[in-house]
């Protein structure tokens, strides 16, 4: 017993000191995080609640922001040097116009929960896609994630996105303006879409995990501003180390895991939910333990924002992507932990 206790104090002894290595040369470095304020964003949280960024020696500032469709020129500019965020038409455009971006590690992964949420005064009235026909639907952000979302979810009913109109709000203005009138129907996310059910301001009609392919889908990821990276590369690699970290907490967690109520704690303390038992009864967005991206995924998302004018060139899949700084977080954190076994939830894992 002993002999076994003392390899894992061992083990737990070479992690520390690789993650507590970098900090020494080079203590508190600062790194501008930009992330939409929503459940997907507790991993970042999480590294910064329990000291992952600091055990690396860095100083992480989070910025909030209602879509990453808004932030890739600030990113590109070096401001933020990381954003956390949907996958945007913007940020296609941002490779055409040659700016140093890309993905770097996956943020959220199907199961995503992302739902056609319906004001409820058309109850009875709006019961299918094909009813919203003319009528005027929520999204965040101009050729957001959930553009895609909508257009692919249309064309499954032989509809296109000129066939409704489309008003941009955030998240959070939603919910007043279904309630009003001024939305017929959104494309909500966790934690809002529950919420607008539960309070009877909508009901859903469709739910994106079920209609949109090609699946598994990446909808959010973690965008890298290059020129950053390629000077700061020691800091990169130290930031994806205490990212992946809180990563492999979040998965287990996802699962059930004995840290699943220190999760919610976290989430709730930094506004990503309003109350244990939301989190608890509701959906949590999936994402891959390893941070690797769905590439088939990513390469729809550019295609169809081609298609539909949104962009007007395409890229290889390594000038979207890298791995290499999951890969090498990935390497020095070793394997991954097991999860609850009896889980039957898709994903992080």
């Amino acid at each position: 017993m002993f002999g076994k206790l003392k390899r894992v104090l061992s083990q737990t002894t070479v992690l520390a000191a690789i993650l507590a290595a970098p900090a020494v040369a080079e203590a508190q470095t600062k790194v501008n995080l930009g992330t939409v304020q929503s459940f997907g964003a507790v991993t970042t949280y999480i590294a910064k609640e329990k000291g992952y960024f600091k055990d690396v020696g860095l100083d992480v500032e989070i910025v909030d922001m209602n879509s990453s469709a808004n932030v890739l020129a600030i990113l590109a500019r070096g401001d933020l040097q990381i954003v956390e965020g949907g996958v945007s038409a913007g940020f296609f455009n941002a490779l055409e116009q040659n700016l140093p971006v890309i993905m770097a590690a996956d943020r959220v992964s199907t199961p995503i929960g992302h739902e056609m949420i319906v004001a409820q005064k058309n109850q009875g009235k709006i019961t299918r896609l094909q009813d919203l026909k003319g009528l005027t639907v929520g999204s965040n952000g101009p050729g957001s994630i959930t553009t895609y979302e909508v257009g692919k979810m249309l064309e499954t009913v032989g509809m296109k996105l000129e066939d409704i109109d489309i008003k941009i709000l955030g998240f959070s203005q939603m919910g007043p303006a279904l309630a009003s009138g001024a939305l017929d129907a959104a494309l909500v996310i966790p934690p809002f879409a529950a919420s607008f059910r539960e309070q009877k301001i909508g009901y859903s009609i469709a739910e994106v995990d079920k209609l949109v392919k090609p699946t598994p889908m990446t909808i959010a990821v973690a965008f890298m501003n290059t020129e950053w990276a390629a000077k700061n590369k020691e800091v990169a690699q130290r930031f994806f180390v205490a990212y992946m970290r809180a990563t492999r907490d979040y998965c287990v967690a996802y699962h059930g895991g004995p840290n699943r109520r220190e999760v919610i704690d976290i989430a709730l303390k930094n506004g990503l939910d309003k109350s244990v038992e939301s989190l608890e009864k509701n959906i949590w967005t999936g994402r891959t333990m390893d941070g690797v991206i769905k590439i088939d995924s990513m390469l729809d998302i550019q295609d169809y924002y081609k298609k539909v004018g949104l962009t007007k060139a395409t890229f290889p899949a390594n000038r979207i992507v890298t791995t290499e700084f999951v890969d090498y977080a990935n390497k020095q954190l070793g394997p991954p932990p097991k999860v609850n076994p009896d889980s039957k939830l898709e994903n992080c894992r």
